[in-house]
């Protein structure tokens, strides 16, 4: 049998982690922002409220998000330290039994015990802890949890879609404003859902109908709430 030719695959799976911070960031920005401002727009607040309302909201979510991401993120970094800290003290006490471990892992998957028992000391050889870690407990090294990276990531996400409803304020004249925060958000999460799943891989249409639908019911349901409380205050 001859040399393996080349065989090159393109595999979106590596952009999972990222895009969906990036889609979700973006897509709280647009939805919460531009259904505050149609909430605040419909209760009869004057333009000079509406950017108040928009502006705090833009830089509040940036900021909840930016905390939220930095913490869970952070939580499950530090779950992660400390299972390849146990998984070091474990390679240390009982190397024969780790090594039995992982070629149990790899016979578990379908490969024959021999092969198995040879694959484990090779890799163990190589890089124990790597090894372990994305075998046994699941953990790629070079793709770890950072928070800080997060966190900037999904502040910077929310600013960005939090910025196109706001934006649409100072555009368009306040008597069209009810109708063009509204409309002009949604062909922004159309667009933002088209892009993702055209990133990702996925079925356009889809993506596009599903961020659109629950961006326009979140929506609708602010300005519904807007209209009661304004009718009632």
């Amino acid at each position: 049998m001859g040399a393996l030719s080349s065989h090159r695959e393109r595999h979106v799976a590596d952009r999972i982690g990222w895009l969906r911070a990036a889609v979700l960031g973006a897509n709280d920005g647009i939805v919460s922002t531009a259904s505050l401002i149609i909430g605040v727009a419909v209760a009869g607040g004057q333009v000079g409220a509406i950017v108040i309302a928009g502006t705090a909201g833009l830089v509040a979510g940036a900021m909840s998000m930016a905390a939220g991401e930095y913490v869970s993120v952070s939580a499950q970094a530090d779950t992660e330290t400390a299972e390849l800290a146990r998984e070091r003290r474990e390679l240390i006490d009982d190397p024969h039994g780790e090594l039995a471990e992982l070629a149990a892992i790899y016979v578990a998957r379908g490969v024959d015990a021999a092969t198995a028992a040879t694959v484990a000391a090779q890799l163990m050889a190589k890089d124990a802890i790597g090894a372990h870690a994305r075998d046994e407990l699941e953990i790629t090294l070079g793709t770890r949890a950072r928070p800080v990276q997060a966190a900037f990531a999904s502040a910077a996400s929310f600013t960005a879609g939090a910025a196109l409803p706001l934006l649409t304020v100072f555009i368009v004249p306040p008597r069209v404003l009810v109708w063009a925060v509204p409309v002009g958000s949604l062909l922004f999460l159309a667009l933002l859902g088209a892009i993702g799943a055209k990133t990702g891989g996925a079925i356009v249409w889809r993506g596009t109908v599903r961020v659109t639908f629950w961006g326009a019911f979140a929506m609708a349901a602010t300005a519904a709430i807007g209209r009661l409380i304004g009718g009632a205050v």
